[in-house]
């Protein structure tokens, strides 16, 4: 689903429940997350619909290294060779030697718990593969792949997530930094997500981002939305003094 010129998300899921995206760089690709494992069939049919095949993938870069954006990353290598690029501090947690604790979900509303777990279940959720070949990148980075992304550090929701910004889309992307609709309470707008193993940590983390001038926000969970990081950030600021 095209964004805007040179960016895509992949399916129509008009919640964003579990979100990866596309780079469009003179007809390179950088994929943003790699979601579930059914996703590689989203991944393809995009790209067709671009008039391009998988030989367009240049990079694939992970906001964190949880489950749920790991999906095709395997998949993507053995075809490919394209490795998954991950913070050095989430490095172990994508390659699935790292588990989460059962804490940091916040509220909850069984009937968008039972959505999410059910979508997850749908896409290969229940059984994600380990990535198998990872690339590390740092705080500061700017990869030499389609769209030159800039890595930033957003410590809190794992220890390597990280925000992802590619000025050519007018584009952050944010991972679990924040989302913009709760999968565990349905509701909308900029908020902090949900599974944050340092819910502290993270939102101090969003001072790092709350100059950074992108319309687009692109979270790992939640729709599209183009009301800039400053403004995503001081509403979340503001949620929390109230």
């Amino acid at each position: 689903m095209k964004i805007a010129d040179g960016l895509h998300r992949l399916g129509s899921d008009p919640k964003g429940t579990v979100n990866s995206y596309l780079v469009v760089d003179e007809g390179e690709v950088t994929v943003i997350d790699a979601g579930l494992p059914a996703y590689r069939r989203l991944l393809v049919d995009e790209l067709r619909s671009l008039g391009l095949t998988l030989d367009a993938v240049r990079a694939l870069v992970l906001t964190h290294g949880d489950t749920d954006h790991i999906g095709f990353a395997t998949w993507l290598h053995r075809e490919k060779g394209v490795a998954a690029r991950v913070h050095r501090d989430d490095v172990d947690r994508a390659r699935k030697q790292v588990t989460k604790p059962n804490s940091g979900w916040g509220p909850v509303k069984m009937g968008a718990l039972a959505g999410f777990l059910w979508f997850s279940a749908r896409n290969g959720g229940l059984r994600i593969p380990a990535v198998d070949e990872v690339t590390p990148f740092a705080d500061g980075e700017v990869l030499d792949v389609p769209g030159n992304p800039r890595i930033i550090h957003l410590p809190g929701h794992t220890p390597g997530s990280v925000a992802v910004l590619v000025p050519g889309v007018d584009a952050l992307f944010l991972g679990d930094a924040m989302t913009t609709r709760n999968v565990l309470t349905g509701a909308e707008g900029p908020e902090p997500a949900p599974f944050t193993l340092d819910p502290a940590q993270a939102r101090e983390s969003l001072d790092r981002i709350a100059d950074v001038h992108a319309t687009w926000v692109l979270p790992g969970h939640g729709p599209a939305w183009n009301g800039g990081v400053p403004e995503a950030v001081r509403l979340i600021r503001e949620a929390d003094r109230g």
